[in-house]
């Protein structure tokens, strides 16, 4: 079984959903956890809740776009740790626009939170990661950074993660922080259940289904843990198929190739 014991861990977007599956997840195999999100009265109560399990979590409000929090975050982490083993950039928002309905400034927001704000955070944490000997990023990109999604920035911000994501793990290795991006697909939360995409991205996705928050989890929990040690700069779709062929799936069903069995 993976085990985090003496291991601090930072997870961004963390009061709810994916983020705090992860963040639970992690905490669960003995890190010190540290949630952060700009949702100070949820982040505040998962906190308290995590807490009252036994489980070693705090709150620190961020604004995974803001410097200044970054720092604050770092210099609040490195005093009361006194190390820092595994960052999680989770934080991230969609818009759902076209680009000729995107605003320019939605457009800036969402690439910086999705991306400027990933960026922020391992260039303040990656000084104290090294001086503790070294540890492990996980940025949570998308399948769409495989494909498109009809929503510009979203999409331009997760092909971008990816990138991120190799420049990072090539600058850092020789630190022994590795950098590794997961890309889920259609993740299953309390947020999209009413989400016009849903049924159609079920309908193409050749496990016939989405993930759950802590299948995700499970990937990330993975990538930060000595299991992965010799892994970095790697992308790892987690998508039920989608991208391995889901398009040329539905045409082989519709033609007749071979039968949808779970249909």
């Amino acid at each position: 079984m993976t085990k985090l014991e003496n291991r601090c861990a930072v997870v961004t977007g963390a009061a709810r959903g994916q983020g705090l599956a992860e963040a639970t997840l992690l905490a669960e195999h003995g890190a010190s956890v540290v949630i952060c999100d700009v949702l100070v009265d949820a982040g505040e109560a998962t906190a308290r809740s995590l807490r009252d399990r036994g489980l070693a979590v705090t709150f620190a409000p961020l604004d995974v776009a803001s410097e200044a929090d970054w720092k604050r975050v770092a210099d609040d982490v490195g005093r009361a740790q006194g190390r820092l083993d595994i960052l999680v950039n989770n934080a991230g928002i969609i818009n759902r626009t076209s680009i000729r309905d995107t605003e320019p400034g939605a457009w800036r927001r969402l690439i910086d939170i999705n991306l400027t704000g990933a960026f922020l955070g391992i260039r303040q944490v990656a000084d104290l990661m090294a001086a503790g000997g070294g540890g492990a990023v996980v940025n949570i990109s998308s399948n769409s950074g495989f494909s498109a999604h009809y929503d510009p920035a979203y999409t331009a911000s997760k092909w971008a993660l990816r990138g991120l994501t190799r420049a990072a793990a090539m600058e850092f290795a020789p630190a022994g922080i590795r950098v590794n991006a997961v890309c889920p697909g259609l993740v299953l939360t309390d947020l999209n259940t009413a989400a016009p995409h849903l049924k159609p991205m079920i309908d193409m996705t050749p496990l016939k289904r989405g993930a759950t928050v802590e299948e995700i989890a499970h990937l990330v929990l993975y990538l930060a843990s000595d299991e992965a040690a010799f892994i970095t700069g790697e992308d790892f779709l987690i998508d039920g198929g989608f991208i391995a062929g889901a398009g040329y799936r539905r045409v082989s069903v519709e033609a007749g190739l071979y039968p949808d069995e779970r249909t």
